[in-house]
């Protein structure tokens, strides 16, 4: 990114959603000025980090053009008019296929739905740029599927984007679109954006509506990823618009995300629990961790050492996510199994194993589990923890090791509790490791705290704004 005079980018594919409004708003940029900006960035560096599973560049133009023609009448039609946009492909969009990461989904049907999130982006005026890559049916904390490959980290293509929003984290971070919409089911969103340096919000269960809902249940949550917390806000305006089709959506939310949004932290009550109690973190991670928790008792914040007190909920998440797993498994012909992803076939016999009264023992569980949540946040405003335990790791193909709860889940041990519990929870970078690789800070909310979470997480980021990969690393020249 190289700033202008003013400490503003000068590629406008290095903009953030509300650069953009505003430059829109000034006649200092159009719609089809930065949409082409971020295009060009897309032909240059997707061939690298695989994020995009579909591109359309024809069509993003169009509507940028329609875009630029409201701008200069002095009418735009809603709060992303002309903002480029990209979209997980497990979400519906109207004509295009929605093939899921997987090569059992036949593209030649009738695609003529936008999901609850892709419809509220095109009404607030959005240019969809196209689809990003995921694990077969978000299967895993790693973006590699049989039908796209491997995707890769703009810090480092050596190295994940995480997953299963991996392509969208890849995508955000590397300037090919200022706002992409991930789905989060174990981390899927806080993995990804930790690993790729980008901010990652997974709202309160059901404050995103969803349709279909997801076949792993009521752990799935849909969120923003961003290269900054005030286009994260911008974005929840949009997407936590209702829909009837979700019957498990929570009512409509009239606030408005960007209002207070910098009203920092002073006095709000902070429990730190650097391992929740059991998690072996890297030194560096929990060093980095421990230095912005220092950043933020110096923003006001009380800060107290304390764990929630639960025991590693890991079986619970990985049973539930079997159980899924099984399900989608027991949808597929002979034909569609042979050519599925290892990784979820292995998922699903692991799934058939299990008893429906050991799902129901499960559920159980993890109910105790949110109860013990719901009181904890009765004493705190906010829990930190690190993100993930571990930096991003080598990059690999779908099926490259057997597959067990450890090795899907075990390394990322901050963010599949609050799955279980539906609380809100972001991450935000916090620093780098000595390989130069994102070190994440998450930030987890009571049940309906997301404007809280949000403004915390924009706190932190007034004192260490997000930083970008080199991406002159890339590619040459």
């Amino acid at each position: 990114m190289s700033p202008s005079s003013t400490g503003q980018p000068t590629d406008l594919a290095d903009c953030s959603a509300t650069t953009l409004l505003r430059l829109y708003r000034s006649r200092q940029a159009s719609p089809v000025e930065a949409t082409a900006a971020v295009l060009a960035r897309i032909e240059r560096f997707n061939p690298v980090l695989n994020a995009f599973a579909l591109q359309a560049p024809d069509e993003a133009l169009r509507a940028a053009r329609a875009s630029e023609a409201r701008w200069s009448r002095g009418e735009p039609t809603g709060e992303l008019d002309g903002v480029p946009v990209s979209i997980k492909d497990l979400i519906l969009v109207k004509g295009w296929p929605t093939l899921r990461g997987s090569r059992t989904v036949d593209p030649k049907q009738s695609w003529d739905v936008d999901a609850p999130a892709a419809a509220r982006v095109r009404e607030a005026g959005a240019v969809i740029l196209g689809k990003t890559t995921t694990p077969e049916f978000g299967c895993k904390g790693e973006t590699n599927s049989p039908l796209t490959g491997i995707s890769r980290n703009p810090w480092n293509p050596a190295k994940t984007p995480g997953g299963s929003s991996g392509g969208t984290a890849a995508a955000v971070a590397a300037g090919m679109g200022p706002l992409s919409i991930g789905t989060d089911g174990a981390g899927s969103v806080r993995i990804p954006a930790a690993f790729c340096g980008n901010f990652g919000l997974k709202p309160s269960f059901g404050r995103v509506p969803a349709h279909p809902l997801s076949p792993f249940g009521s752990v799935a949550h849909l969120g923003p990823h961003t290269m900054s917390v005030a286009d994260a806000a911008l974005m929840m305006n949009v997407l936590k618009k209702p829909d009837a089709r979700d019957w498990t959506a929570l009512p409509p939310d009239a606030s408005d995300y960007t209002v207070g949004l910098n009203d920092g932290i002073r006095g709000l009550r902070i429990a730190y629990s650097p391992t929740l109690g059991h998690a072996k973190v890297d030194p560096e991670i929990a060093s980095a961790v421990d230095t912005a928790v220092g950043e933020l008792a110096s923003l006001g914040a009380h800060i107290e050492r304390i764990d929630p007190g639960f025991e590693d909920p890991l079986e619970i998440t990985t049973g539930l996510w079997f159980a899924g797993a099984w399900t989608i498994w027991n949808g597929l012909d002979a034909q569609q199994q042979e050519v599925a992803d290892p990784d979820l076939r292995a998922e699903a016999l692991l799934g058939g194993k299990l008893s429906a009264l050991d799902v129901q023992r499960l559920h159980l569980r993890r109910g105790a589990l949110g109860s013990q949540m719901r009181q904890f946040m009765q004493r705190w405003d906010l829990l930190v923890t690190p993100t993930v335990a571990v930096p991003a790791f080598d990059a690999r193909p779908a099926g490259h090791s057997p597959l067990d709860p450890a090795a899907l889940l075990g390394w990322t041990p901050f963010s599949y509790p609050f799955n279980l519990t539906q609380q809100p929870a972001c991450t935000i970078p916090c620093g780098l490791t000595g390989d130069g690789l994102p070190i994440g800070l998450q930030f987890v909310g009571p049940m309906f705290g997301d404007a809280l979470v949000l403004r915390a997480a924009r706190a932190y980021e007034s004192v260490r704004p997000i930083p970008r990969p080199d991406l002159s690393r890339l590619v040459p020249g």
